[in-house]
């Protein structure tokens, strides 16, 4: 029997196929994860990923996780959504409709702890359930402690506040001029555009809004944002969240960026997503298509895990970098999930190879319920110092935190400045090791 060539190059993960390089005749409207490149994949054995799953920079369950997802998530569909159709399953609005959203449904799929359990019963007017079948695909059903899993799959740790903990912990609503807007920089503004996410995350910051339903993508309060910056002339930024804009539709979406196109000092517009993550189906040529009508348009992906870096993963951020959108990664530190240097710089290797810039890695925000999230800071910093000098420059974010009370972000770094002597600056190394710098005093 002769075996099929593969539709993406492992170990990486990256799809060989891409927008610019794409079969001519594809449909305009399909999405990462086809049915002719998942009938490629699954001509590949298990022990065929594992052969060629050799990329040094990943640990061995890495490797294994990011060449055998195709698989997985066939015996998953199989076995969860047997109804489902290679078409079904690449749509996006399907991923969207059949989100797993109750216990009865969690219960099914998962083995769940007890602490969970408590967790989804209690959740009442918090932050409530939501998982793409695509991102579910990814979890493991019997280890509560799997990192993806633990940071979508709700727990009884959620209602236990710790001191300094706080719904708002950045006062995002009293630097709010009008509903859904937050203006805390002089140049910038950010528009919460609706309260929507395929993916819920339990750590968000916004999740006193996010999920119930108070913040709806309306043209009468848009346009009063809308408004608002057309008005404030020092407005050059305008960074759209909320809830995740991509899961506006292209024709929605494409109104919004149009009309912050027509207010003339508006130079940047930018948009806060997970969608590569939780949803790549989303990133369709159409939509890329819409996006590049209103360039320059930046994207803040927001990775937290090697194990999100799948190869529906690679295409989709392949498509948004071919099309010229820049990319940067928000990643949030997270107690047990990815608070160490291997997991850490395995993240930070894929993101490159996505073409995606390690941009900022936040100190978890202090929101009530986030206290089993939460590191020490000191913990940030010993990663930071565990990549400057041990890998690409690149791949080193910037360790932030963003500052209670409406303070905004506070980069962080080791300390790397000794002090002066003789007329020179004393500087360590990433090897630990002393050097003078000639510096002359500032007057």
């Amino acid at each position: 029997m002769i075996q099929k060539k593969a539709a993406f190059r492992l170990p990486a993960g990256t799809p060989t196929t891409g927008p610019a390089n794409e079969p001519a005749g594809e449909n305009d409207e399909e999405p990462p994860g086809t049915s002719s490149g998942l009938a490629k994949v699954l001509t590949i054995s298990p022990l065929e990923c594992r052969r060629r799953s050799t990329a040094p920079v990943l640990p061995t369950a890495l490797r294994q996780h990011c060449a055998c997802v195709p698989l997985r998530t066939t015996a998953f569909r199989r076995n969860f959504f047997p109804g489902s159709t290679d078409k079904d399953w690449s749509d996006w609005r399907w991923q969207i409709r059949n989100r797993i959203r109750s216990l009865e449904q969690l219960e099914k799929i998962l083995n769940l702890s007890d602490a969970e359990r408590q967790g989804v019963e209690m959740l009442g007017a918090k932050l409530p359930v939501g998982i793409t079948p695509y991102y579910m695909s990814l979890l493991a059903r019997d280890a509560p402690d799997q990192p993806l899993r633990r940071t979508v799959v709700p727990t009884v740790h959620e209602f236990r506040q710790m001191p300094g903990e706080a719904d708002d912990p950045l006062d995002e609503d009293r630097q709010s001029p009008v509903p859904g807007l937050v203006h805390r920089y002089p140049d910038r503004v950010l528009l919460l555009v609706l309260d929507f996410c395929s993916t819920y995350c339990r750590y968000c910051t916004r999740s006193r809004i996010v999920g119930h339903g108070g913040f709806h993508p309306s043209t009468a309060r848009l346009e009063r944002a809308i408004d608002y910056i057309r008005s404030t002339p020092g407005i050059r930024d305008v960074l759209l969240s909320g809830g995740d804009p991509l899961t506006l539709n292209d024709e929605r979406l494409d109104w919004l960026l149009g009309r912050l196109r027509q207010i003339p000092h508006v130079e940047i517009i930018r948009i806060g997503t997970k969608i590569p993550a939780v949803l790549p189906q989303r990133i369709t040529p159409k939509l890329v298509r819409t996006l590049r009508k209103h360039h320059p348009v930046w994207m803040s992906l927001h990775f937290t895990h090697p194990a999100e870096c799948t190869p529906d993963a690679y295409r989709a951020c392949n498509r948004l970098a071919n099309a010229g959108i820049p990319l940067g990664s928000q990643t949030v530190l997270l107690k047990g999930i990815n608070d160490n240097i291997d997991t850490m710089k395995a993240l930070v290797h894929h993101l490159l190879r996505m073409r995606v810039r390690p941009y900022y890695l936040y100190q978890c925000d202090p929101i009530s319920g986030s206290g089993h999230f939460r590191t020490p800071v000191e913990k940030g910093l010993e990663l930071i110092r565990g990549l400057r000098g041990f890998t690409s420059g690149y791949a080193v974010p910037t360790y932030v935190i963003d500052a209670p009370g409406g303070g905004g972000k506070i980069p962080l770094m080791p300390d790397y400045v000794l002090g002066r002597s003789e007329g020179s600056l004393l500087l360590r190394n990433y090897e630990g090791r002393t050097f003078r710098y000639p510096d002359a005093e500032m007057p």
